[in-house]
């Protein structure tokens, strides 16, 4: 989660034993691998690295969304799910919509499942090819990338309680952990990983166990208990574990990609990867797995950090841009009554739209999102600062906040998008949610913010946060360093011809045909 492609080569030379260096040097390792498409956030790259597809195919577009057929009062999870519960939550375990609960809580009191995946994954056709006997499983510290990579018909995907460490499930896939999970959560992993991020005791653990290294050792012992628990790899048929490390995310918004954080964070990844490829090498005979890596997105550099340097880097105050939105909206079309016309927010690329104010007010969607999309480049526009007098000699100016690109929700959904690589880029981002909405693309190295020096984050068409590492590791796999430019999409769809069966539903990939070894002439 949130591993840049570049960092692969940037710690390179400290990389020791047969972690990274596994996949780099005996595996097929690609250097260029970008995400096709815009809205480069956590579920839709976890869905996408599933499903072989974007946003347009599988139809997840972000973490969470308004939709008002289930809420006007709260956003939606990309995972949620009103018809599950979670299970077995440990005792004393508060959800976070319970009176007095605290920040910590575990964040839905319901269920989670993958109902708004619109399109199958590699695990589902392996399930659909083998009559259900392929057993697939998904793991994260987060449900979203638990559940969505792993697909519709996965037999578990696994998450923590935010509060207490523990992993859960939904009822979607089980009514009780097995037994095997139970005994890891009983059995002082928890306590262990707690004491390794200097946190003992705590009540917060995904932020505070989750944004160190011992999160990532945590979650790759839970797959071992996974793998063990339930004999993957012994039934005469092809398994599937996909497996999201959280911390380098958590962590990662807040110090940035260029911190000594960063770098300690993937060395001390590199080798809990040697350990557990050793590991899974005992217990399986790693001539029996196949490996890929990847992430779901990149990230972009703090933008004050960026600045120092003379790139137009900048933090852009959303909330002030959103407050006068609303003001200019209200003073147009509601000026005897103040009226909010866009929902809380924000959470960039989308700024959405409060259907129901402006039906109130008499304006449809082509009117009221159009105003918008005027208003924001000109809002914008206005927070950038201004010298009081003539510079002196050498002095730059503050980097001033810019918009690339507004974009109705009407026009991604009829294609009236420029016919170019950014175009592209839009029209794969688009999914149907029934909210009105503009996509509000920043220009590079910009992101919302109130400090400038306030952490980064991802969610823009550009190069920094689409860059990811692919490699892949396993028998088939000519070993070699790739500069060819692939995608995330051709995973899937490389793994599904790789093990005879069909492609994911929208699958849009390419099979690798360049890393595979040749096929052997048949036997006279």
């Amino acid at each position: 989660d949130q591993f840049r492609g570049d960092y692969l080569n940037r710690y390179r030379s400290e990389f020791k034993g047969r972690g990274f260096r596994l996949l780099m040097d005996e595996g097929a390792w690609f250097t260029d691998c970008y995400y096709d498409y815009a809205n480069t956030k956590t579920a839709p790259g976890h869905a996408t690295l599933g499903t072989g597809a974007y946003s347009d195919g599988h139809g997840i577009e972000s973490n969470e969304w308004w939709d008002a057929s289930r809420s006007n009062e709260h956003k939606v999870s990309s995972v949620e799910d009103e018809r599950y519960q979670l299970v077995d939550l440990p005792a004393g375990s508060i959800p976070a919509n319970a009176p007095g609960a605290p920040a910590s809580a575990a964040k839905f009191l319901i269920g989670s499942s993958p109902l708004n995946l619109r399109a199958t994954t590699l695990g589902d056709e392996l399930r659909l090819a083998t009559q259900g006997r392929a057993r697939v499983y998904g793991i994260s510290l987060k449900d979203r990338a638990a559940i969505l990579p792993a697909g519709q018909s996965a037999n578990g995907a696994f998450w923590i309680d935010n509060s207490s460490g523990q992993f859960t499930t939904s009822t979607y896939y089980m009514e009780h952990l097995p037994e095997w999970a139970r005994a890891f959560n009983a059995g002082g992993r928890v306590a262990q990983a707690e004491r390794e991020a200097k946190v003992e005791g705590t009540t917060q653990f995904f932020e505070l166990v989750g944004r160190t290294p011992a999160a990532n050792s945590y979650e790759l012992d839970f797959a071992k208990a996974l793998i063990t628990g339930e004999k993957l790899g012994q039934s005469g048929v092809t398994d599937l574990v996909t497996i999201s490390l959280s911390a380098n995310d958590i962590q990662g918004h807040q110090f940035g990609p260029d911190s000594e954080f960063e770098g300690q964070m993937v060395l001390s990844l590199d080798h809990d990867l040697d350990s557990f490829f050793g590991w899974l090498d005992q217990a399986v005979g790693l001539k029996n797995v196949w490996l890929a890596l990847s992430a779901d997105h990149g990230v972009a550099p703090v933008p004050g950090e960026a600045a120092k340097l003379g790139i137009h880097a900048a933090a852009v105050n959303m909330q002030a841009v959103y407050a006068e939105v609303n003001a200019k909206l209200s003073a147009r079309y509601s000026p005897q009554a103040k009226a909010d016309y866009l929902m809380p927010g924000p959470d960039l690329p989308y700024v959405v739209l409060d259907k129901q104010a402006f039906q109130k007010a008499g304006v449809g969607e082509k009117a009221a999102e159009e105003a918008v999309a005027t208003l924001l480049p000109e809002v914008v526009a206005g927070l950038a600062s201004k010298p009081d007098g003539p510079l002196p000699l050498q002095h730059r100016l503050p980097p001033a906040p810019q918009v690339a690109g507004v974009y109705t929700r009407l026009a991604l959904a009829h294609g009236q998008l420029p016919p170019s690589e950014w175009g592209r880029l839009l029209a794969h981002s688009y999914a149907e949610h029934g909210n009105w909405y503009v996509m509000l693309l920043l220009s590079a190295y910009q992101m919302e913010g109130s400090s400038a020096f306030a952490g980064t984050t991802h969610f823009s068409p550009w190069s920094y946060d689409r860059h990811v590492p692919l490699a892949l590791y396993g028998a088939p796999f000519l070993p070699g360093e790739y500069h060819n430019r692939v995608a995330p999409v051709d995973l899937a769809v490389t793994f599904a011809s790789l093990a005879g069966v069909n492609q994911p539903s929208a699958a849009v990939g390419r099979v690798l045909t360049e890393a595979l070894k040749p096929l052997h002439p048949a036997s006279p």
